[in-house]
């Protein structure tokens, strides 16, 4: 079929899934029960699909019997592990709405995202590179050594109740993640079946905070339909099925993790393999070779990181079959390495968004690689997509535009924000994402820009406003401008443009630092200018184009070929 104008539906087969995470989980146990369903290879974790719905629905009666409810907000913030998976699928089981937190979030943002939705309850890591989490916690809620726990009462986080610490030695204030798995009595067994017969796949079971382009994140409320049913046909795309293995070393907080991977993992009968707390190039080649990986997913800059390491040779990766690059835009050149040196003829691209579940878009390992290398792929089924000009009009085929998705994976909306959700979803259901595209005549897509400012940094979402709010907090700065500029190894890298106070002196280390200490490490800009003026319009707008166009030239960089 040739089109005519940039507006298509993808397949209405096979048919959607109706039925909450938790019924999914306990499908697959019934289907594979001594099939390896989970394996963390840093924690030396094995766990067969029966015993991981078993010990989920332990941890879903635990959290039950410390007075939490359907409709709860609980909140995670460690790396990957085990623990993460658990409390995935507890919390979907009781009917709770799991709120992910980035690792790398510091004090500030913390605290803005457990207040914004009112966090109860949080399950929370020790610690993580070099981010000690229970002295931030303490950092803001000092009343927790003192706390009895699950009765917290704190001044700055007056939703927070509960902490729950993945770790083994006890901390006054905190629960252990293991001794809450053994809470549940009969009797919270018995609640928890209630529950389940009352959840509906539209449930919200989950919220993602998503950066915003004026102001702080906004969190995209997401149901069991929306990322039960998009992890599935994700992992269908790339033929996932029972008996593979798929290694995840990306970020479980992000959709690409907790639905691409461990969702897909679920639907499909395939193991879920984690490598290693965070990505670490070394661990996923040992990961793949002994675990026998037949899958593999990462960001453009994971898959570089890994093909360049120096003991990569002495790795057999035969076993890898398909998979997913996705997070930022492709190099062409990569895409051929992955094919080529990791044996992964049928690896796919994937575009989207947290506000569709994330993906829209996917490759198949039935396209030529030309299709894969240059283009994201067809539409995903029971979605459609069409490239509206600045007037909201379909655009002819190949013509640009504003890229917009209607369909089963839209988000319920932005929690407690109905004005943000209405100019993000418009009246008849279409999900703006601010990302021109085009659509050529037989469906594909292709990714031609932003009309946010949207930096895309190793396959993390940066918008320059959220950094620049953090940036104005410092006594000295006056005004500022953050932009995105060409980067080899990141695709982007952030710099900002600062112009002082009058009579203020700082140097670029002090703004760093003090970036640092307030936002997570990928936001913090790499290259800091101090200026007396910015490039501005007549009606007064920073012209960040001519920054960028500045910095491209004073660094002596160059725009990157990418797919």
């Amino acid at each position: 079929m040739t089109l005519e104008s940039s507006h298509v539906k993808g397949p209405t087969t096979p048919p959607l899934y109706e039925e909450t995470i938790g019924q999914a989980l306990k499908q697959a146990a019934k289907q594979w029960p001594e099939r390896e369903a989970l394996v963390s290879v840093h924690q030396n974790i094995r766990w067969t699909f029966e015993e991981l719905d078993r010990r989920a629905t332990d941890l879903a009666c635990g959290l039950l019997s410390l007075g939490l409810e359907r409709g709860d907000r609980v909140g995670i913030w460690a790396p990957n592990c085990a623990e993460w998976a658990l409390t995935q699928f507890a919390t979907a089981k009781a009917g709770m709405i799991l709120v992910n937190i980035n690792p790398a979030y510091r004090v500030g943002e913390l605290e803005y995202t457990l207040n914004k939705v009112g966090v109860k309850a949080l399950v929370v890591a020790e610690r993580f590179k070099t981010s000690d989490y229970p002295a931030m916690l303490a950092e803001l809620a000092p009343e927790i050594a003192k706390s009895k726990p699950g009765a917290l009462i704190a001044e700055k986080l007056p939703h927070l109740k509960t902490l729950i610490l993945i770790a083994d030695v006890p901390r006054a204030g905190y629960l252990r993640f293991r001794d809450v798995l053994g809470m549940g009595q009969p009797k919270h067994h018995v609640a928890l079946a209630a529950v389940e017969r009352k959840l509906e796949s539209h449930d919200p079971i989950n919220i993602q905070f998503t950066s915003g382009t004026t102001g702080l994140p906004k969190g995209a409320m997401l149901s069991h339909r929306n990322i039960f049913n998009n992890g599935f046909f994700v992992g269908r795309s790339i033929a996932l099925e029972e008996g593979d293995r798929l290694c995840i070393p990306v970020p479980l907080y992000h959709c690409f993790g907790m639905v691409m991977g461990n969702l897909a993992c679920i639907a499909h009968g395939a193991t879920m393999v984690y490598p290693s707390e965070g990505f670490d190039p070394l661990a996923v080649l040992q990961a793949i070779e002994q675990e026998k990986c037949t899958a593999l997913y990462g960001v453009p800059t994971m898959f570089i990181a890994i093909l360049d390491h120096p003991e990569f040779e002495q790795f057999n990766l035969r076993s890898l079959r398909t998979g997913i690059m996705a997070g930022a835009p492709c190099p062409i050149e990569v895409m051929r390495r992955v094919i080529d040196k990791m044996h992964m003829g049928a690896v796919t691209i994937a575009y989207g968004m947290t506000e569709t579940s994330p993906v829209s878009f996917q490759s198949s390992p039935g396209d030529p690689i030309e299709r894969r290398v240059s283009t994201v792929g067809t539409v995903q089924p029971h979605l459609e997509v069409k490239i509206v000009d600045a007037e909201g009009k379909t655009t002819p085929v190949g013509e640009s535009g504003e890229l917009c998705t209607r369909g089963y994976s839209v988000m319920i909306g932005y929690w407690d924000d109905a004005e943000k959700t209405k100019e993000a979803v418009d009246k008849d259901g279409w999900m703006h994402t601010g990302d021109l595209a085009t659509i050529d005549a037989e469906g594909y897509g292709n990714i031609v820009g932003r009309i946010k400012d949207m930096v895309i940094r190793g396959g993390e979402n940066i918008y320059p406003r959220e950094v620049e709010e953090y940036l104005f907090r410092h006594p000295k700065v006056a005004e500022v401008s953050v932009v995105g500029v060409p980067d080899d190894k990141y695709g982007e890298e952030l710099c900002a443009w600062i112009k002082l106070k009058p009579g203020e002196r700082a140097h670029e280390d002090e703004i760093k630092a003090y970036a640092r200490n307030n936002i997570a490490h990928y936001k913090v800009p790499r290259y800091v200018r101090f200026v007396e003026s910015f490039p501005m319009t007549v009606t007064g707008k920073i012209q960040k184009f001519l920054i960028r166009q500045a910095m491209i030239e004073d660094l002596g960089l160059s725009e990157q070929q990418t797919a």
